[in-house]
C-alpha cells in the first residue's frame, strides 16, 4: 500500500490527534533502507519536477504544517535538496503585514500560488487563520468557524484551475517537541531559532491540538487531503513526505511538450 493512502485522511472521520502515533513508521521497515530509499527518491522528483516545467499543465502546492519544532524547516531541506530552484517557490506565513491585515486573510495566501509548471512549498498557511486566530482569541468564533467551508471553497477553486495541493501536518510528541527546544538552546546552529515565545506557546498545546484535530477534519476533502505524518523521527518524515509528493507527480502521466517548428515564409 502506498505512504498517501497509509497517511492521508478521507475527509469522512473525526480526528483524534492523541490516538495517533507521532513515534509511528508505518510502511517503514528501517531507518537505514528509508535513508537508501529517500536517496532514489532525489533523482527521480528532479526529472519529474523538470516535467512538470516542461508541461506547464499543473501547479503543485505543497502545505506544509506543525507545532513549533515540527520539522518543517527540515522537511524543506531534505526532501527538496536536489530540486532545481528556479522551479521553486518558497513561502513562509508569519504575523500578517501591515498591508496583508488590511486585505481579506486569503489575498496573501492566493498572491504566494506558484503558477502552472511550478512548484510552491509554504511554510505554515492560511490554516494558521483557523489555528493562531482561535487559541489566542485574535477574532470572535462567528468569524473564525466561517473559515473552514471558505478555505474549502478557495482550495476547489485552485484545483480546478490546475493547482494540486498536497497538505502535510508533521505530527510531533508534546514530550519530543519539548526535547528539540532545549537541544536549540546548545546548538550554535539552531539557537537563532530559539525563543521564549516558543516555551510559552506550548501552555496552548491541548488549544492546539483541539484546533488542529477540527481543521484536520473538516478541511480534507478528495481534490486535497491531509496526510498526518508521524514526525518524532526525521528520517520516517523525510521519507513520507518524499514518497506521498512522488506519488501524486508520478500520477499526473506528465509528459515533455513535442516541439511545433514555425513554418518558414
Amino acid at each position: 500500500m502506498s505512504f498517501s493512502r497509509k497517511l492521508r485522511l478521507t475527509g469522512k472521520q473525526s480526528v483524534d490527534l492523541s490516538s495517533i502515533d507521532p513515534d509511528g513508521t508505518p510502511g517503514a521497515k528501517s531507518k537505514e533502507e528509508a535513508i537508501a530509499v529517500l536517496a532514489e527518491n532525489t533523482p527521480r522528483l528532479s526529472e519529474l519536477q523538470n516535467r512538470l516545467y516542461a508541461s506547464k499543465s499543473h501547479a503543485l502546492l505543497i502545505v506544509l504544517q506543525a507545532m513549533d519544532a515540527g520539522g518543517k524547516d527540515g522537511t524543506i531541506r531534505n526532501v527538496f535538496s536536489g530540486l532545481n530552484p528556479q522551479g521553486c517557490t518558497v513561502t513562509s506565513f508569519k504575523v500578517p503585514s501591515a498591508e496583508e491585515a488590511l486585505h481579506d486573510y486569503l489575498w496573501r495566501i492566493h498572491k504566494a500560488m506558484p503558477p502552472r509548471g511550478m512548484i510552491g512549498l509554504f511554510n505554515r498557511s492560511h490554516y494558521e487563520d483557523v489555528l493562531a486566530v482561535r487559541v489566542h482569541n485574535l477574532v470572535p468564533k462567528a468569524v473564525w468557524s466561517q473559515r473552514y467551508a471558505q478555505i474549502n471553497d478557495f482550495e476547489d477553486y485552485l484545483t480546478a484551475n490546475g493547482v494540486v495541493i498536497l497538505k502535510f501536518f508533521l505530527h510531533i510528541s508534546k514530550a519530543e517537541q519539548l526535547r528539540r527546544l532545549e537541544a536549540r538552546e546548545h546548538d550554535p546552529e539552531k539557537i537563532w531559532k530559539s525563543s521564549a515565545a516558543d516555551l510559552t506557546e506550548r501552555n496552548y498545546w491541548d488549544k492546539y491540538m483541539t484546533a488542529y484535530d477540527e481543521l484536520l477534519a473538516r478541511c480534507s476533502q478528495r481534490v486535497a487531503p491531509w496526510h498526518v505524518i508521524p514526525a518524532n523521527k526525521n528520517w520516517y518524515r523525510n521519507l513520507a513526505v518524499s514518497n506521498i509528493i512522488l506519488e501524486t507527480l508520478e500520477g499526473l502521466n506528465l509528459q515533455y511538450p513535442v516541439r511545433v517548428d514555425t513554418p518558414e515564409r
